[in-house]
């Protein structure tokens, strides 16, 4: 049976790091968490700013002046048997990898994507909020999908990055374990949501192990479904607060309750975690989602229509 390796990650960060609370913390809100082209056009050559160009050096080779580049694998454990197929991180390793991109704790972080999912956007920004850097960090709406479609500049040039000076404070609040979800399903004032597609959400399609075995068909009790590629546009852009709010609403979210979500292995779901925190809700995002759920084959699941 797979430890809690989540929570226990997590006790170990707030051990190591609580005497870097006082320099950073808290989360963003709707001013902070997304930014638009313009915004950042204007603001390219702002001194603590830090754009983040999440995907692969391929997609690296045209970016946004002045980004750095980060891979998913530069803040994710790699899949061993036995353990969850994505997870966070050692806080070394997460301290090791922020602070050479440049960032500090006084950095404006806007983060983007090129080729790469939103998802993986969101799984970044989801790591910086946990590490104690969201209210500082912001998602460029669109990524360089949008750029690009404005005609705005981009570079070859890899600039000089001099190490950051960073304290981490890792926040006990944007991380849900198994047993808090297990301890919760159906539970007033907090509603569960399964960010999968329909067809895994339902049961009539079984999602697959990271060896290619199928998984037990259903979702976790209770548990809602809200899309996670249904919360924004083909260019990547989020929908308005407005409609967001009508989506959430419509997955059974009601006003006051805590949003917990979940998807395959922890990524597509912090889609749903962003934009519940952009909304306001008080967020979490389990992190071992069904790969974790599904092999604790004492804990049921439910099937649906």
């Amino acid at each position: 049976m797979k430890r809690n390796v989540t929570g226990l990650l997590l006790g170990c960060l707030m051990a190591a790091y609580s005497a870097g609370a006082a320099t950073c913390g808290g989360h963003g809100d709707r001013a902070t968490m997304l930014v638009s082209t313009d915004w950042l056009a204007q603001h390219l050559n702002d001194k603590n700013l830090v754009i983040v160009a999440i995907g692969q050096p391929a997609d690296y080779h045209s970016h946004i002046p002045g980004a750095v580049q980060l891979a998913m694998d530069e803040v994710s454990t790699p899949m061993e048997m036995g353990k969850l197929m994505l997870e966070l991180p050692p806080v070394e390793q997460l301290h090791k990898t922020f602070a050479g991109l440049g960032i500090t704790n006084d950095s404006r972080v806007v983060l983007y994507v090129g080729n790469a999912s939103v998802q993986s956007m969101t799984r970044v920004y989801l790591t910086l909020d946990a590490m104690g850097l969201g209210a500082r960090t912001a998602i460029l709406n669109g990524g360089m999908k949008t750029w690009k479609a404005e005609n705005r500049p981009v570079s070859s040039d890899v600039p000089t990055v001099k190490p950051g000076t960073l304290d981490l404070c890792p926040q006990s609040d944007v991380i849900a374990t198994l047993d808090y979800v297990n301890g919760n399903m159906k539970h007033a004032g907090v509603r569960i949501l399964d960010a999968r597609a329909e067809q895994f959400y339902t049961g009539k399609t079984a999602g697959k192990t990271h060896d290619g075995q199928d998984q037990r068909k259903g979702h976790i009790p209770g548990a809602g479904n809200l899309q996670f590629s249904s919360l924004f546009d083909n260019q990547g852009k989020f929908h308005s607060a407005e409609q967001l709010k009508t989506q959430f609403a419509e997955a059974g979210v009601k006003s006051g309750d805590r949003v917990v979500s979940y998807c395959h292995i922890g990524q597509q779901a912090t889609v749903v975690y962003f934009a519940a925190r952009y909304l306001g809700y008080d967020a979490r995002m389990y992190d071992g989602s069904w790969d974790e759920w599904n092999v604790h084959t004492e804990l049921p699941v439910e099937v649906s229509k």
